[in-house]
């Protein structure tokens, strides 16, 4: 995993800064890793029995975002191959909520033996267990075999008056929802140190065959923010 550090920029580095704000450190949640964040993870080093570098690695990413499941079920490795993580959203409207038993359910009548995803992150941040992991999941056809499924709640707008099969895709993650997301993504890669970790989107056929998938060729949007691209660095 690569290093956060002085200059880095991005998702991770806000999520850093709003874990540095829950624990009381005075940082601005930007984006922007400057020098009053490195001041901060150096206090939050030196409090916790870390090397007080100012430098974001596995330990301290370890001791800022503790396992997100550990008070809800214990993670497991998978017996399959894993080569993949791939990240979706439930296409559900912002701010509403459901449950995996309710994605289980529309699964089951769609015809499927079981809820299609592993995990899945609900509105206030609790990770739930899906399909066990041993399990092959029905997520993205094609590269189900070798992957790990996990879907956060949401991904749509919700604007009134507008019919949901005409609701455009939106990242709708809430503070809490992205914070577990990199927790969990952290225990993950734990277990599957190799594994490349996508969007759905990502997977869809590279129909000009330039070798990179472009929005014009997505089947979907899921899941609504580009996930390579924010979770490159795990």
């Amino acid at each position: 995993m690569e290093l956060y550090k002085f200059g880095s920029r991005g998702e991770i580095v806000k999520q850093i800064q709003r874990a540095l704000q829950r624990v009381g450190y005075g940082v601005i949640d930007d984006g922007v890793f400057g020098n009053i964040t490195r001041e901060a993870v150096m206090a939050f080093q030196s409090q916790n029995g870390l090397t007080p570098d100012g430098v974001v690695g596995p330990a301290t990413l370890a001791k800022l975002l503790p396992s997100a499941v550990a008070n809800a079920f214990k993670l497991k490795r998978s017996e399959r191959t894993i080569t993949d993580i791939i990240i979706h959203c439930t296409a559900t409207p912002e701010g509403v909520a459901k449950t995996v038993e309710q994605i289980r359910n529309e699964h089951k009548e769609q015809g499927w033996s079981d809820i299609g995803y592993h995990y899945i992150v609900t509105l206030d941040g609790k990770i739930e267990q899906g399909r066990d992991v041993d399990f092959i999941g029905a997520h993205c056809s094609g590269f189900n075999a070798h992957s790990i499924g996990v879907a956060y709640v949401g991904g749509l707008e919700n604007k009134p008056g507008v019919p949901y099969a005409k609701q455009r895709a939106k990242d709708t993650r809430t503070d809490q929802q992205k914070a577990a997301l990199l927790s969990l993504l952290l225990d993950l890669r734990k277990f599957y140190p190799t594994a490349v970790i996508k969007g759905h989107r990502d997977y869809s056929p590279d129909k000009n065959h330039n070798g990179i998938v472009e929005p014009w060729e997505w089947i979907k949007d899921c899941p609504s923010f580009d996930a390579a691209k924010e979770y490159r660095r795990i």
